[in-house]
């Protein structure tokens, strides 16, 4: 597997985040805050900031969008981030991972954005990018394993992160490429696996799931957000797997989230039929991010409870 070019440290004072509203986002806007930082937003006019909260008023908001680039070329020379972190993405939802729209929305804006913030005197960026560029694999996927996404979504993240490897290093900027596997956590996005069952589950009704016994790696979303920042902290350039490191069957987590709400609630394991090959593992290695210093920091079984009691306190209606 191919280290991070190089490790050591660099002071990260002011950051500019695309894709603040969304579940990762957020939580890495919140922990910025947190931490210090000097934060600075790119948020669509129409878009809820919900999952902010208070955080909202300690950052600098930009309502502008990716897709009009000559609006964020005075925001980003005045703001001068020396960081951006570029998380925004259109059609994360399932059900347009094959949008046309993924390639002609998300690839020119992100190329768009990284040349922007070079003028800017910006030396550092992150991307978000996802295991979808992977595409299934029966293997432990490490930063090194072969690319071959499924599906559009998967596809334009993958050419996004060629085209601004190659404008980074023209423009003499660290470039980092944050693949991001299956994260979870409070204010999840609604059509998710855990946001399903939880959901199901503190309704009284029965979720009806797969076997699940297959292999998953979930990273609870404090610490994927800790993952960008320590990325950011470093010197590190290159690709960094961001998950857990440890997959464990499906079937332990959810039945982990049942045993929150009630351990006498049922579920219907094998009501979804497995595809006739079996169901794909997801398994990830994570040696880059550990060079760099990086480790999953929350125990499960307080994630999950985080996790469930954030749900006992929102109805699925105001996700």
């Amino acid at each position: 597997m191919p280290p991070a070019s190089s490790v050591g440290k660099a002071t990260v004072k002011r950051v500019f985040v695309t894709g603040a509203t969304g579940f990762i986002g957020a939580a890495l806007v919140r922990r910025l805050v947190a931490d210090g930082y000097e934060v600075a937003a790119l948020i669509r006019p129409e878009s809820n900031p919900w999952r902010l909260g208070d955080s909202l008023d300690k950052i600098r908001v930009i309502h502008g969008s990716l897709e009009s680039p000559a609006t964020l070329e005075p925001v980003l020379a005045d703001f001068r981030p020396d960081t951006v972190m570029h998380l925004a993405w259109h059609g994360v939802e399932k059900a347009r991972r094959n949008d046309p729209a993924q390639v002609r929305t998300n690839v020119c804006a992100s190329v768009d954005l990284l040349l922007a913030a070079a003028r800017a005197g910006c030396r550092t960026f992150l991307g978000a990018g996802s295991q979808a560029e992977y595409g299934p694999s029966r293997e432990v996927l490490a930063e090194d394993s072969p690319t071959r996404p499924v599906s559009l979504y998967g596809a334009a993240k993958l050419a996004t992160y060629v085209l601004l490897s190659q404008l980074a290093t023209q423009h003499d900027m660290r470039f980092a490429w944050l693949r991001i596997f299956s994260v979870y956590g409070p204010q999840d996005d609604p059509g998710t696996l855990v946001s399903y069952v939880v959901n199901e589950l503190l309704s009284r009704r029965t979720p009806a799931v797969s076997k699940a016994e297959h292999l998953w790696d979930y990273l609870y979303v404090d610490d994927a957000a800790s993952a960008f920042i320590a990325t950011g902290e470093s010197q590190a350039a290159g690709i960094f797997n961001v998950a857990s490191g440890h997959a464990k069957p499906l079937r332990e987590m959810i039945t982990k989230l049942r045993d929150a709400i009630d351990p006498a609630l049922s579920i219907d394991f094998g009501a979804i039929p497995e595809p006739p090959s079996g169901a794909y593992p997801l398994r990830a290695a994570i040696a880059n991010l550990e060079r760099v210093g990086w480790k999953p920091a929350t125990a499960i079984d307080h994630a999950v409870s985080q996790t469930v009691a954030w749900y006992r306190h929102h109805s699925s209606s105001s996700l």
